[in-house]
């Protein structure tokens, strides 16, 4: 799974009491196909050990600096890294890393390794605030670390909550994702990205509402998608089933008039916008202003189209912007999405069938044809929304650096 397919990723992982989240951290890596070296200090094997690493990742876990036959393991393993993490990193570690140790392993290879290094430090809110620490944190960002702040959050017990505990790991691995995204020269990175995702919600009472089943789920991922590629991305979002994603601005909208006129705001400085939300296309022309009783029930509801959000934006477009729009059918599928192309002046869109299993609505999955206004028609197979969502970006930064 891009970007971390075949990638070799050091973990390091000291000794403190978030080291039980390091094993998940290994655990999500591996899953998605990095090959993952834990080395672990003196300290992190008392809190949680080393064969449960070997189980998640099926590879040798590295403890001693200085072991027969492997004399040199702190030269291989930091030339062989494509990304260095640190998670947990404890404030003893940081600040043996930024004064140049290398009495342990893992601090050796940081001084061996060419490849990115990402910090994760965590640690109790009164070590995290001391003058110390965060002279340390500074020290190692002007080395050229990137260290990433920790959560404010429940702490070690007795200890309440505070600012110094370790982000998640499904955050981690997406910052190690836009590291390695951002590897490769990519036409996105520094551009100013806008994503729409999900429903809205036409109101027809304050407790009732008219929506679709739509997760957000394709939008989300291509939000992420972009941030990793290096971009500024703004997720313009509906109501989401789904989790945030990590790095992204956030705009939150109930109704299609909201999403439209946050769209509005956004475009005369995007760079690309990717309409991949499912707004409604109807409102209640007279919204009840309470709960409709059971038996006041209406015989009808009075309907009027809402704007279409590419069409009432076209105004607002930066010059050059790339636009990319979904039609989601279900019935001549390509047909109405190419007329939608061309209707909504797009330099893409993205269709599918609703009626098709494993597309649509409220799957992992999606089977789209991707049509351009060059009149190229890419039909790709049912695939996991992550990856329709890469694909997708690999067509946005064609047109992108067409411009």
């Amino acid at each position: 799974m891009r970007p971390f397919d075949q990638q070799r990723i050091l973990l390091g992982v000291t000794g403190g009491i978030a080291s039980y989240k390091s094993a998940w951290i290994a655990r999500l890596l591996t899953q998605a196909g990095a090959e993952v070296d834990v080395v672990m200090t003196r300290a992190a094997t008392e809190f949680v050990g080393a064969v449960t690493f070997e189980a998640l990742t099926g590879r040798r876990v590295h403890t001693a600096l200085i072991e027969a036959g492997h004399a040199l393991d702190h030269i291989k393993l930091a030339r062989a890294a494509d990304v260095v993490l640190v998670a947990p990193a404890t404030a003893d570690f940081l600040a043996r890393a930024v004064h140049g140790h290398a009495d342990d392993l893992l601090s050796a290879c940081l001084l061996a390794t060419t490849a990115p290094v990402v910090l994760a430090p965590a640690m109790n809110d009164h070590m995290w605030a001391h003058p110390a620490v965060q002279q340390n944190v500074q020290a190692a960002r002007a080395l050229g670390y990137q260290v990433i702040d920790p959560d404010t959050g429940a702490l070690a017990a007795g200890e309440g909550s505070g600012p110094g505990r370790m982000p998640e790991p499904e955050t981690l691995v997406a910052h190690l994702g836009r590291v390695l995204g951002m590897r490769d020269v990519s036409s996105l990175r520094g551009q100013r990205v806008v994503v729409t995702a999900g429903p809205t919600r036409e109101p027809v009472d304050p407790v009732r509402f008219l929506s679709n089943r739509s997760s957000g789920l394709m939008g989300v991922e291509i939000a992420s998608a972009a941030w990793r590629r290096g971009a500024d991305v703004t997720l313009i979002a509906g109501p989401l089933e789904v989790a945030l994603p990590v790095g992204v601005h956030v705009v939150h909208v109930e109704t299609t008039a909201q999403m439209r006129d946050a769209v509005r705001d956004a475009m005369p400085t995007a760079d690309l916008l990717v309409m991949a939300a499912a707004p409604a296309d109807f409102t209640v022309s007279e919204p009840a202003d309470r709960k409709l009783k059971k038996r006041e029930r209406p015989d009808s509801l009075s309907l009027v189209s809402t704007d279409d959000i590419l069409l009432a934006t076209r105004d607002v477009r930066r010059a050059g912007a790339v636009i990319i729009g979904f039609a989601l059918e279900t019935g001549n599928a390509v047909a109405e999405g190419t007329r939608k192309l061309h209707e909504k002046n797009l330099d893409l869109v993205v269709i599918n069938d609703a009626t098709e299993p494993g597309a649509g609505f409220a799957t992992p999955t999606n089977r789209v044809t991707l049509v351009d206004r060059d009149g190229r028609v890419e039909a790709l197979s049912l695939l996991p929304k992550r990856e329709v969502a890469e694909i997708i970006l690999d067509r946005a930064e064609e047109r992108v650096r067409g411009r």
